[in-house]
């Protein structure tokens, strides 16, 4: 368990009276309300309209989502619970495609029942202690990569972030922006340039809210911007997330991050990601590999469901992309930062004790 964070978690995904709690993402930053459950249906609901969003964070949101099935599920005899279980936590897998988080938590969950030997009450209650161990995990990774990455922003700083990164994303700490929060935390004069993030402007409602809250100083741009802030300021860093990583290296991320990594590169500006293990896909070689999520054409033409475009006509809608390895600087985990060729530095962070 972790000792002390330097920020306040963030209410993103807890458990309660045999129910996962969400904070609707969706309605922030002007609502702040929450999802209340015992159905993982309507946490798979949650997952694909992204009221609750970031790869570490549908992790354990699937987590909480395989328990849920769990104790709907009437068979007494084990091995048939343990055969509707796999279907059912199979299916909740593939909620999402992109992000490796969702899929690595639910295997694990499938493994345990795979391997356990007991009772259905007794798996019922080992499966939730599971779902509790990834939530606890992923605040500890998240906790320390944030650690690990304060340390090179410098003591009076100037960086910027896409999308939402922070604790909203993950089990309340944060990733890219939880670096950037612990940096300020520690006493850091940091200053965040908030890229809005189209089409969904997870930057404008999301981190504008989370900097918010900690006090955190930036300045909301849109994402053409990036480019001119760049040249006209001298940035520290570029920090994002990712929602998966190949082995080599090679990062999915929202849709823009790729731009930003081509103008940090043209700016000499280090360009890192900050992400845990867990998000590092280690059985696909790079990127090409990556599925990437086709998203609706109402989230392009649209917004807030207010329409703003004539919709009878091609969208283009993919929500991420793949920036190549050779473009990040750094990729920041809760095992440091590893460096460039990331096919050999992700591998020693893999197997370090």
């Amino acid at each position: 368990m972790i000792a002390e964070t330097l920020i306040e978690p963030t209410p993103t995904i807890e458990w309660a009276d045999g129910k996962v709690r969400l904070i609707d993402q969706t309605k922030l930053p002007l609502e702040e309300t929450y999802i209340e459950t015992d159905d993982h249906l309507t946490v798979c609901d949650a997952i694909q309209r992204l009221a609750i969003r970031g790869a570490p964070a549908i992790g354990v949101a699937g987590a909480y989502a395989t328990v849920l099935a769990a104790n709907r599920i009437e068979a007494e005899d084990v091995e048939q619970f343990k055969k509707t279980f796999t279907e059912k936590a199979e299916a909740i897998g593939q909620t999402r495609p992109t992000a490796v988080n969702l899929k690595w938590a639910v295997n694990k969950m499938i493994d345990r029942a795979q391997t356990f030997e007991g009772s259905v009450v007794e798996l019922r209650d080992d499966l939730l202690d599971l779902a509790h161990e990834i939530r606890g995990d992923d605040l500890g990774r998240c906790h320390s990569l944030s650690l690990h990455g304060a340390g090179v922003i410098p003591e009076d700083a100037n960086v910027m972030t896409v999308c939402n990164t922070g604790g909203l994303a993950t089990s309340g700490i944060g990733t890219a922006l939880g670096v950037i929060q612990y940096a300020h935390a520690q006493g850091k004069d940091v200053h965040v340039n908030v890229c809005e993030t189209r089409p969904l402007l997870q930057g404008s409602r999301l981190n504008t809210w989370e900097l918010k809250r900690t006090a955190t100083p930036f300045t909301l741009i849109t994402d053409s911007m990036a480019a001119s802030i760049m040249n006209i300021h001298d940035l520290d860093g570029v920090f994002v997330g990712a929602d998966r990583i190949a082995s080599n290296g090679d990062t999915a991320n929202k849709i823009g991050t790729y731009s930003l990594a081509v103008l940090a590169k043209h700016h000499s500006v280090p360009f890192y990601v900050a992400a845990p293990l867990s998000t590092v896909d280690f059985e696909i070689k790079s990127g090409e590999e990556i599925p990437v999520e086709e998203r609706a054409p109402s989230e392009v033409t649209r917004i807030r469901d207010v329409q703003f475009t004539i919709e009878d006509i091609d969208v283009a809608t993919p929500a991420f992309d793949v920036t190549p390895a050779e473009l990040i600087h750094g990729i920041i985990t809760e095992k440091g930062v590893a460096r460039y060729p990331y096919t050999t530095s992700l591998e020693e962070q893999r197997n370090a004790r």
